[in-house]
């Protein structure tokens, strides 16, 4: 096992660049971008960095020379061999070749993008520009420099102890989560920690950690480098991204009120089973469920990753109910701002009358709360994401108002399109 201290403690960052691979990536990205390979290939898109943590002044603690080093080493990245044999030959979900030759071989030939980075008041203005399947694959290796790169700057003046009980102390603390999780009959959780990490070698520690203290209750990890080097599930399914692209390319409001069910039937054409994952939160989850076809019923279940947890099960189950469908045959998968205690919550609640699941991510593999003074490596909120679609702004609701994002006019435009009215805010907790 890495020796995650004196690798720090030694400094040498040229033999562990933070992104290591074109597939130390999230796997709902790889699904994701083959749908938009095949669907909407030409589509010209900006992601943009938004750093909802304004506390965190990013281009103060960031050095900018090495934040371009290690954009430019992962522009550099392309799949390997090994790699490229996984993603073709191996089993997603009790499915051989997930990925299709075509998709593979435009992959296979794939170099990201050039990017474009800004200092302003404090934080970095980090966009990507192109064609949508390039682009998309930006915002998961974005997010891990940065996050990391926070890291290595708290971390880079502590000395060698002060490094390992640092580490042990983290060690211990996700280790007594563990042993809050391991009496739980019927648990299924994965990691989902990769946009947000401490770090690639911490992730990788924290799923290993999961794997021995959890056996069979845990279920994989939704970072496919990780997945392949442990022998692990690849998990993952869909994300925002989908609809508020689709949306932004709405050229009225009914193909506007259309566009989440468009994204949804291109889905249904190519996954089936336990990728049949409904994300009904982006324009609000109740007018979705109220204004769903028939068809989507029958999928396989729900996410919930925004707004308060528990209502929006209580929504899913009432909605299964009135089209006929059993709830304790669908899966609900929750993954916003998860912690122990809320996990065992939600379990308990929910258990019985749904099969549960949870995706447990930034508070799994970046806790360090409580471990330094002036708690400088506790985590915050960063996001990559789509900003315009063919030159329009995206916009998104979500269930928790504080997560919204778009020009405000488009704000109001979607919520009378989508009919969302007054919503709780919720603290954005990562």
């Amino acid at each position: 096992m890495v020796d995650i201290a004196t690798r720090v403690w030694n400094h040498k960052w040229k033999i562990d660049p933070i992104v290591r691979s074109l597939i130390d990536t999230d796997f709902y990205k790889l699904l994701m971008c083959q749908s938009v390979f095949r669907n909407k290939p030409d589509t010209q898109v900006t992601f943009s960095l938004i750093n909802r943590s304004k506390s965190i002044r990013l281009a103060e603690l960031v050095d900018e020379g090495e934040l371009r080093e290690q954009l430019d080493h992962i522009r550099s990245l392309s799949l390997s061999r090994g790699e490229s044999t996984w993603l073709r030959g191996n089993t997603f979900y009790g499915k051989r070749q997930m990925f299709t030759p075509e998709f593979m071989e435009w992959f296979e030939q794939l170099r990201l993008p050039p990017y474009h980075l800004e200092k302003r008041d404090g934080q970095y203005e980090l966009t990507f520009e192109g064609s949508w399947p390039e682009v998309m694959m930006w915002e998961i290796p974005a997010l891990a420099v940065l996050m990391e790169l926070r890291s290595r700057a708290v971390l880079h003046d502590m000395k060698r102890f002060e490094l390992q009980v640092l580490y042990a102390r983290a060690m211990t603390k996700l280790w007594e989560k563990v042993d809050q999780l391991r009496p739980i009959e019927g648990l299924n959780i994965a990691d989902f920690g990769t946009r947000r990490r401490h770090s690639f070698l911490w992730q990788d520690w924290c799923v290993q950690a999961m794997t021995e203290g959890l056996g069979t209750k845990f279920k994989g990890t939704s970072n496919c480098l990780i997945a392949k080097n442990r022998d692990l599930e690849a998990i993952g399914t869909n994300a925002h991204e989908l609809p508020m692209v689709y949306a932004a390319l709405a050229k009225d409001d009914a193909t506007l009120a259309q566009a989440p069910y468009d994204v949804l039937s291109d889905w249904h054409d190519e996954h089936d089973g336990n990728l049949r994952i409904i994300l009904p939160d982006t324009y609000g989850s109740q007018g979705f469920f109220d204004n769903a076809p028939d068809w989507l019923a029958g999928w396989t279940g729900i996410r919930i990753d925004s707004g308060d947890p528990a209502t929006g099960a209580e929504t899913a189950i009432n909605w299964w109910k009135s089209q006929g469908e059993d709830p304790k045959q669908k899966r609900i998968i929750f993954s916003d701002g998860l912690d122990t205690a809320k996990i065992i919550e939600l379990h308990n609640q929910f258990d019985g009358r749904v099969q549960t699941s949870f995706g447990w991510g930034t508070l799994m593999t970046n806790d360090f709360r409580g471990l330094t003074t002036d708690d400088s490596l506790s985590p915050f909120s960063l996001v990559c994401k789509a900003v315009k679609a063919n030159g329009q702004p995206t916009v998104k609701l979500s269930d928790n108002p504080n997560k919204a994002m778009g020009p405000d006019d488009q704000i109001a435009r979607y919520k009378k399109v989508f009919k969302v009215g007054e919503q709780d805010k919720l603290e954005v907790v990562v």
